[in-house]
C-alpha cells in the first residue's frame, strides 16, 4: 500500500509538473458592440499563431499555448476591466492580446494589467495618447497610432482635390484622438475643417448630428467612427438627407460588414486601414485561406503579430512570467537578426533556443518604434462594386 501512495503521489507530481508547463494567453477584444464584426478574424489570426508554437513541441521545453476570451465590448470600460480581470486571475493568464479599441484598452492597462504585471500588446488601439500613457514596459501594440494616419488620409484628401472636410467621430479616446490627428493634419497642408463633432454610438437617429454637419458643409464628410455602430448611422442618415455622397472612411470604418448595410451608395468613398503589403502579409493571407479565415479583414494580421511576439519573447527570456519577458519583445520584434514570417514560428523558436538573433517582420512587417509601437504602414482603398479596392500602399 505504501508503494501504491508513493507510486500515486508521484504520478500527481508529474502531471503537476506538466500542466504547469502550459501557457495560456488572453484574447481581450469586443465580441459585441461596434466593432463585433471584425474581431472573429482578428482572434482566429491570433489562435493561428498559438497552434504553430503550440504544435512545434519546441516552445518552453513542450508546454503547450492555449487561449482564453474576454469580451471588452470595445467601448465599456468597466466590462472590459472586469473581463481582464476575469482572464488573470480565473483563467491564469500570463499576457494578453488586446485590448481591441483604445478607450477599453487604455482603463485595462492602468487599472488591471499594470496592477497585476501583465504585458499587453495591442493590434488595433491607435490612439496617439497610449503613446505616452505610464506602462511600466508592459504595453505593446503592432497597430500604428492615428497620429500617423492623419498624416496618411490628409495626404489622400489633398490628393484628390478636397479643399475642405466635415469631421465627425465617436465620442470616446480613440475617436477623438484620430479625429484630431486627420484635422491637425489636413489644416497643415492648407484644408479647411468646418466642424469637427462627435456622435454617440448605438442611437436609432442620428438626423441631428447630419444635420448640423451639413449646415457647416464641405467637399465631403471623414467619419471617425465604427463601421456596425454610429459610424454607420451617420453614413445612413447622410444618405438619406442628401447631406453627403461621399465620405472619407479611417480604419475603424473599414469592414465588410459596412459597404454590404449600406449597398450601392456608398461605391466612391475612401479612405486607409494600417495593413502591410510585405511578403509576409501575402503568406498570411495564403495560411488564414487554409485555416478558414480572412487575413485581409483588418487587425487581422496585427493579431498574429501580437500572439507570436508574447510567445517568442517568452522563449527568449525562458520564462513565461510578464516581468521576465516584457524587455525581450522589442529585442524580438526588430533587427538586427534572421528575418522570421507566418508560419516560420517553429524555426524562430529554433534560433533563439540555440542563442540565435532573430527580426520578427511576421505578417504585418513589424518594426516597434518609441515606446513599442508599430511604425506601420497603410492600405489606400476605393469603394468600388461594394468591395475595398486597393489603390495603393502608404
Amino acid at each position: 500500500m505504501k508503494k501504491l501512495l508513493m507510486a500515486t503521489a508521484a504520478t500527481a507530481l508529474m502531471a503537476g509538473a506538466a500542466s504547469a508547463q502550459d501557457v495560456k494567453l488572453g484574447i481581450l477584444f469586443g465580441y459585441t458592440g461596434p466593432i463585433e464584426s471584425l474581431t472573429g478574424n482578428m482572434t482566429a489570426g491570433a489562435e493561428l499563431a498559438m497552434n504553430e508554437i503550440s504544435d512545434s513541441g519546441l516552445f518552453m521545453d513542450g508546454a503547450k499555448v492555449t487561449s482564453a476570451k474576454g469580451d471588452s465590448t470595445c467601448i465599456d470600460s468597466a466590462a472590459a476591466t472586469a473581463a481582464a480581470e476575469r482572464l488573470i486571475t480565473a483563467e491564469g493568464v500570463m499576457g494578453i492580446v488586446g485590448g481591441d479599441c483604445s478607450g477599453v484598452t487604455g482603463a485595462v492597462l492602468q487599472n488591471v494589467a499594470r496592477p497585476n504585471g501583465i504585458v499587453m500588446i495591442s493590434p488595433s488601439a491607435t490612439s496617439p495618447a497610449l503613446t505616452t500613457a505610464e506602462d511600466d514596459g508592459l504595453f505593446f501594440r503592432t497597430s500604428p497610432s492615428d497620429a500617423r494616419e492623419g498624416e496618411v488620409m490628409a495626404d489622400i484628401l489633398v490628393e484628390k482635390g478636397v479643399k475642405s472636410i466635415a469631421l465627425t467621430y465617436t465620442n470616446n479616446d480613440y475617436g477623438k484622438g484620430l479625429a484630431d490627428a486627420i484635422a491637425y493634419s489636413f489644416e497643415k497642408v492648407g484644408g479647411k475643417v468646418t466642424i469637427n463633432a462627435s456622435h454617440e454610438d448605438g442611437k436609432a437617429d442620428y438626423s441631428a448630428e447630419v444635420a448640423a454637419l451639413a449646415s457647416a458643409g464641405g467637399d465631403l464628410l471623414v467619419v471617425a467612427g465604427y463601421l456596425d455602430q454610429g459610424g454607420k448611422g451617420i453614413i445612413q442618415a447622410s444618405l438619406d438627407s442628401g447631406a453627403f455622397e461621399t465620405f472619407g472612411l479611417p480604419g475603424g470604418m473599414v469592414g465588410d460588414n459596412l459597404p454590404i448595410a449600406i449597398g450601392p451608395a456608398l461605391n466612391g468613398s475612401y479612405g486607409q486601414v494600417a495593413q502591410s503589403d510585405s511578403s509576409g502579409a501575402a503568406t498570411m493571407v495564403e495560411l488564414a485561406k487554409a485555416n478558414g479565415f480572412d487575413a485581409t479583414s483588418p487587425y487581422t494580421m496585427e493579431s498574429y503579430d501580437a500572439a507570436a511576439l508574447i510567445l517568442l519573447a517568452m522563449q527568449a527570456a525562458g520564462s513565461s512570467k510578464s516581468a521576465d519577458y516584457k524587455g525581450k519583445i522589442l529585442e524580438i520584434a526588430n533587427a538586427p537578426g534572421e528575418k522570421i514570417y507566418p508560419g516560420e514560428l517553429a524555426k524562430a523558436l529554433e534560433l533563439i533556443k540555440a542563442g540565435t538573433d532573430i527580426d520578427y517582420e511576421g505578417a504585418s512587417a513589424v518594426e516597434l518604434i518609441g515606446p513599442g509601437e508599430s511604425s506601420g504602414r497603410y492600405r489606400e482603398f476605393e469603394i468600388k462594386d461594394g468591395k475595398y479596392e486597393t489603390v495603393k500602399f502608404r
